[in-house]
């Protein structure tokens, strides 16, 4: 299977399924409150449209796989999060674009997420390498990364410049087929705590 093939993705607590124009209304309420991390990309709750048309160009451009993340106990949409950057040639791929909304951090959702991803990834499209980035001063998604067993690649100094002119210094880190079992014991062991 590709990397860029929609597909819909579920375990007993989330379901990731591909974005869609449909879920502009369930993001947008998912996105109140998160207007003041300046080091992320959350859409605000007035351009969750035109986030979603962003996304869906670069999927149709083969550079993105963009998934809803839905919480089965409640039903509601959460976030969003990405296969990004996809090398298929290489079997390479990033996950990123990742927002939650204030009431999921900190709970089961990223971690159900994270692990749908790369059971995708590593099972069933057969990576050779799933990476995460993140910008420097946000910490915690950093911690989250770490969390995850991903390994630290290193730091890109200056990578980007940001929407208000801002020097980015991007944070990689990666996970490799012989780490992901691991990985995954780890993934799994915290959802059953």
């Amino acid at each position: 299977m590709l990397l860029t093939e929609p597909v819909t993705l579920e375990n007993k607590y989330v379901r990731l399924e591909p974005l869609s124009p449909e879920h502009a209304a369930d993001l947008s309420v998912a996105a109140v409150g998160l207007e003041r991390a300046w080091y992320t990309s959350v859409p605000r709750p007035g351009a969750v449209t035109q986030d979603i048309a962003q996304r869906l160009a670069w999927r149709d451009a083969g550079h993105m796989n963009p998934f809803v993340i839905r919480t089965l106990d409640t039903g509601a949409v959460v976030g969003e999060t990405t296969f990004c950057n996809i090398d298929q040639p290489n079997r390479h791929v990033e996950i990123g674009h990742t927002w939650l909304s204030l009431s999921a951090q900190g709970t089961v959702v990223n971690p159900a997420a994270k692990l749908l991803l790369l059971a995708h990834a590593f099972e069933t499209c057969d990576a050779i390498a799933v990476e995460f980035r993140t910008h420097w001063h946000n910490r915690q998604s950093r911690a989250a990364i770490e969390r995850l067993g991903a390994k630290l690649d290193g730091v890109l100094r200056n990578h980007r410049i940001g929407p208000d002119g801002s020097l980015r210094d991007t944070v990689v880190y990666s996970v490799l087929p012989p780490e992901w079992p691991a990985v995954r014991l780890g993934l799994e062991a915290r959802l059953d705590a």
